[in-house]
């Protein structure tokens, strides 16, 4: 083991407690023992299915027929984009974290096509380093394909269509996985999160393909698909991610094994199971949720992700007819209404923390995941007046019409909610003379959640700006965790963000890419917020250098201007020594930015083709530079979704104070 991975080991370890490391030890100690449960070919172990047939298993009543489907009513659009996926993936074509794959005919399940190398496939699981690229490759690409995304997308497309192709080609590829994939051999075996969200995937396929006349040869009559599905199901029995771990992935292993043991409720165990992950799920949800809705991770897209694995656990547990208690349908309607309100005019959610555009369920298109999740939550516990419109689509559809709603059960938010105290996360709206919305998200929350704060960002009271829907000033997103170091350490740091460096450091400090080991903390000290909710002043601090030589302090006031057109950033720096200061705004990619003296002239397109413009009226006193796609340093990148990234164009000024300063920049619209 080299020298940065026993560094690695040892900041990871400090972040744990006692009883952690005694459980983790432990851990180690079952996943020691389990390898002789090892199975290297499936075929040798079909007549050993752990938790053994129950007596009377039966035909699982899936509830999906040709019937169900067609009263779904799955709009024309979306049906038609369903199918032109379904098309694409059977000509080999789809695109996963930001590459086109053309290998899909007949996949290789190991391969990365990022680095093209190939992730073990017959190694011990619990043997495998999955971080080190070295051994894996981008462990991510090959996770990603084995989630059977593309296989839940063309099981929609024959429900929709009752083309057998698509039946047949999703046939071929469970087989193929299947018997490339023996019980904790290879890398598709090493996270509890992968293996829940596969088996939630399987489900639903057995699901769609209900008319298939061929389907109970694929599942029941199978057994590779019964020995397999027992596998998933012993696996997440057996481990599952806790302590400082224990995030989105735990919700995934508890959701995927309820999912899981209500779909295929084939085995002795199987009540076990269901009753062991369904209060996992809901003591966990509670756990990883504020009361206010929102997801403690501080990264809005994996409260996304959390709240669709939710649903669909709500979902089929309604169905079989033992639904989840009423604090945890109610929790998640508070999700979803924390969802609602975060949007902007054009419903798109703030891109705080990280984000690895990862799905619960895809059976369409899924480059509209937000609208989809609220469509989704409509149709099973209603929405309220205030939600923003979306449309229906296949999901909400074919989801809806599996669960029973719950519309009387809950109770909504009685108006849309701007600020979240226990998150610290604000949105500043305003209506300007044009009538077209100013956004704007401030950041004073958590770092992030638990000891490692995994997907959290060092972007303490950063801002994101955007007008009418279209974005201004922006986060830079994720691009990736691992593989390259350089660009996951630019993507998280603070000079990324719309915020103040000091010292030529982040915030927060970090022991690894999805590790950090001291925490700033934010506290909002300002809140001007009127009677119907509307904040337009908000002022906040953090104490993320204080720990340094020389300390120092952090506040920042955001205020939008009394006509709505335009916002005015004042940050203060409180030390008492000499530091070097430096005060960052990234423009969107397609904003037009030109320094000049003291100013940046914007121009863009608006979100209904008109011609918009303004100007950021930048602080006095500092040095400023405009760097666009640079390398060394790396400067000036936006990730768009996860595995893409392009040049934007970053404003950073530089100052030097000897005690404190006061720092004024204006946006002005118009």
């Amino acid at each position: 083991m080299n020298a940065d991975r026993l560094l690695w080991y040892g900041q990871r370890l400090r972040t744990m407690s006692g009883a952690e490391v005694a459980w983790r030890s432990a851990d180690h100690a079952r996943k020691a023992r389990w390898r002789a449960r090892q199975v290297s070919d499936p075929r040798t172990a079909l007549d050993a299915v752990p938790g053994g047939p129950a007596p009377s298993p039966g035909r699982t009543p899936f509830g999906l027929t040709a019937a169900d489907v067609d009263g779904a009513g799955v709009p024309g659009e979306a049906r038609r984009a369903v199918l032109g996926a379904a098309e694409e993936i059977l000509r080999g074509r789809w695109r996963l974290l930001g590459v086109d794959r053309t290998d899909l005919e007949d996949p290789d399940w190991f391969h990365d096509p990022v680095t093209g190398r190939r992730a073990p496939d017959r190694a011990y699981s619990f043997g495998i380093d999955f971080r080190s690229p070295a051994v894996t490759g981008d462990v991510k690409q090959v996770w990603e394909l084995s989630r059977l995304h593309h296989l839940t997308v063309l099981a929609a497309a024959y429900a929709l269509s009752g083309d057998p192709r698509y039946a047949e080609r999703v046939a071929a590829h469970l087989r193929s996985w299947w018997l490339a994939n023996g019980f904790l051999s290879g890398i598709h075996w090493t996270s509890g999160i992968e293996v829940g969200i596969r088996l939630l995937s399987l489900a639903w396929i057995r699901r769609l393909l209900e008319p298939w006349e061929r389907v109970e040869e694929l599942f029941e009559r199978n057994p590779l698909a019964r020995v397999q599905i027992a596998w998933h199901q012993t696996y997440l029995a057996g481990f599952r991610s806790r302590g400082s771990s224990a995030n989105n992935h735990v919700v995934a292993e508890a959701a995927g094994q309820l999912v899981g043991a209500l779909a295929f409720p084939w085995f002795a165990r199987s009540a076990d199971w269901e009753a062991g992950a369904r209060a996992l799920l809901e003591t966990e949800l509670e756990r990883n949720t504020f009361p206010s809705g929102l997801n403690r991770e501080m990264a809005t897209d994996y409260h996304r992700l959390v709240a669709e694995l939710a649903l669909l656990a709500v979902v089929e547990a309604d169905h079989a007819g033992r639904p989840l208690s009423g604090p945890t349908l109610q929790r998640v309607t508070d999700m979803l209404d924390a969802a609602a309100a975060l949007l902007d005019a054009a419903a798109r959610p703030p891109r705080q923390g990280d984000s690895d555009d990862g799905h619960a369920l895809v059976l369409g298109d899924h480059g509209h995941a937000w609208s989809t999740l609220l469509a989704t939550g409509r149709a099973v516990v209603g929405g309220a007046d205030w939600w923003p419109p979306v449309p229906d689509d296949a999901t909400s559809a074919l989801v809806g019409a599996v669960g029973r709603p719950h519309h009387g059960d809950v109770v909504h938010r009685p108006r849309r909610p701007s600020h979240f105290p226990d998150a610290g996360l604000t949105i500043l709206r305003a209506g300007g003379p044009d009538g077209e919305e100013l956004w704007c998200r401030c950041d004073a929350g958590p770092h992030g959640f638990l000891s490692i704060a995994a997907h959290a960002h060092a972007d303490a009271l950063s801002v994101e700006v955007r007008h009418d829907g279209v974005e201004l000033l922006v986060d830079p997103g994720t691009y990736c965790y691992q593989g390259h170091p350089a660009w996951r350490q630019y993507f998280r740091s603070t000079l990324a963000h719309n915020t103040v460096e000091l010292g030529g450091r982040d915030q927060s400090d970090s022991g690894g890419p999805t590790l950090w080991t001291r925490h700033a903390v934010s506290r909002l000290l300002e809140l001007d917020q009127d009677d119907e909710g509307t904040v337009r002043r908000w002022r906040a601090e953090h104490d993320g250098y204080l720990r340094h030589r020389p300390a120092a302090r952090h506040r920042r006031t955001v205020a939008v201007a009394p006509d709505g057109a335009g916002l005015e950033i004042r940050d203060e720096v409180l030390t008492s020594q000499p530091l070097e200061v430096r005060l960052a705004f990234h423009l969107a990619p397609d904003v037009e930015a030109v320094l000049g003296d003291g100013r940046v002239d914007l121009r863009w397109t608006g979100r209904h083709g008109r011609p918009r413009q303004g100007t950021l009226e930048l602080a006095p006193g500092m040095a400023w530079e405009s760097h666009r796609g640079a390398t060394d340093p790396v400067l000036g990148w936006y990730s768009p979704s996860f595995g893409c990234k392009e040049p934007t164009t970053a404003v950073i000024g530089a100052t030097s104070c000897r005690g404190d300063i006061a720092l004024t920049t204006t946006l002005r619209l118009g």
